[in-house]
C-alpha cells in the first residue's frame, strides 16, 4: 500500500476512507492504489490480452496553444521490443470530497485510540460531498481532458467508487467492443482472513464519451409550474413591501416605468 502524503509528508492526514450510513467511502485517491488493481484492470479494456504495457502517473497535458490542460492521473502505454509507443489511453481516478472537518476528529482520536471512539455529535461532522465530486471535479475533467482524448481516438477509463457512480444520471450503456470510456467501479470489502478493507472491483460499466458527457452536464428539469409560482411569489412579495418600483427597475414591455 503507497504511504500517505495527505496535508503534509512528515504529518500525514491519515485518513484515505470514512464511513457514511455504515458504509466505507474512499475519500483519497491514493487509497485507490491497492495492488495497483486499477491499471492492471484498465489494461484489459484498453489493449489486446498479449500487449506489453506500463503506466505512468501525472503526465502533463496541452492544448492546441501549448496551454495547460491539466495532468492525467495515469496514462496506459503499449510498447513493442524495441520500447516504442504504440498506443496508450488514459485513466482518471476521483475519489470523494469531504464536506465539514476531517482533521479535528482525526486528531482526536489518534490520541485517544479507542474502538469506542465517536465523533457523531461534533460540529462539521464530515460527509461525503458526491455533487461537489462530479459537478466540480469529475465532469469537468472529462471535458477538458477526456475531449482531447477524445479527439485523439483513445479510449478513457474512470476509477470511482459504487456509492458515487450511482449518484450520477443513468448512462447509456454499450457492448465492451463499442465503448471508448469505462467506469471501473470499485468499493472496500472486508476481508476476514487479513481483517483488513481491501479493494475490490465491483464492474465495468462502458459507455460512450459523447453520450456519457451529454447525461453528465445535462439537468433534468423540474416543472414548469412550480417555477412560475416561484417567480410569482418573489414578485408579490417585492410588489407588496414597495421595493419593486426602484430596486431594480420595473417597467412595461416597452420599457416604460409602470
Amino acid at each position: 500500500m503507497p504511504k500517505c502524503t495527505k496535508t503534509r509528508a512528515d504529518d500525514p492526514l491519515g485518513v484515505c476512507s470514512i464511513y457514511h450510513r455504515g458504509e466505507p467511502v474512499i475519500t483519497c485517491p491514493v487509497r485507490f492504489r491497492e495492488d495497483w488493481l486499477i491499471v492492471n484492470n484498465a489494461a484489459k479494456f484498453f489493449f489486446e490480452p498479449n500487449a506489453r504495457w506500463t503506466s505512468l502517473g501525472e503526465v502533463r497535458l496541452k492544448n492546441k496553444n501549448s496551454g495547460p490542460v491539466g495532468n492525467i492521473d495515469y496514462v496506459l502505454v503499449s510498447f513493442d521490443d524495441k520500447g516504442k509507443v504504440i498506443d496508450f489511453a488514459s485513466l482518471e481516478v476521483q475519489a470523494v470530497y469531504i464536506s465539514g472537518n476531517l482533521g479535528d476528529p482525526f486528531k482526536a482520536y489518534m490520541r485517544n485510540p479507542t474502538p469506542e471512539f465517536d465523533w457523531s455529535g461534533a460540529t462539521y461532522y464530515p460527509s461525503p460531498d458526491y455533487l461537489s465530486s462530479s459537478k466540480k471535479r469529475l465532469a469537468p475533467q472529462l471535458v477538458s481532458k477526456g475531449g482531447i482524448m477524445r479527439l485523439w481516438g483513445k479510449k478513457q477509463g474512470v476509477v470511482i467508487q459504487t456509492a458515487f457512480y450511482n449518484t450520477l444520471p443513468a448512462l447509456p450503456e454499450v457492448a465492451p467492443a463499442d465503448a471508448d470510456l469505462a467506469w471501473f467501479l470499485y468499493d472496500l470489502v472486508f476481508d476476514a482472513g487479513s481483517q483488513t478493507m481491501r479493494l475490490t472491483l465491483n464492474r465495468v460499466v462502458y459507455t460512450d464519451y459523447e453520450d456519457s458527457l451529454l447525461r453528465l452536464n445535462n439537468n433534468e428539469s423540474g416543472e414548469l409550474d412550480d417555477f412560475v409560482s416561484h417567480l410569482q411569489l418573489k414578485l408579490t412579495n417585492k410588489l407588496a413591501n414597495g421595493t419593486g418600483i426602484n430596486a431594480p427597475f420595473l417597467g412595461d414591455a416597452d420599457g416604460s416605468p409602470v
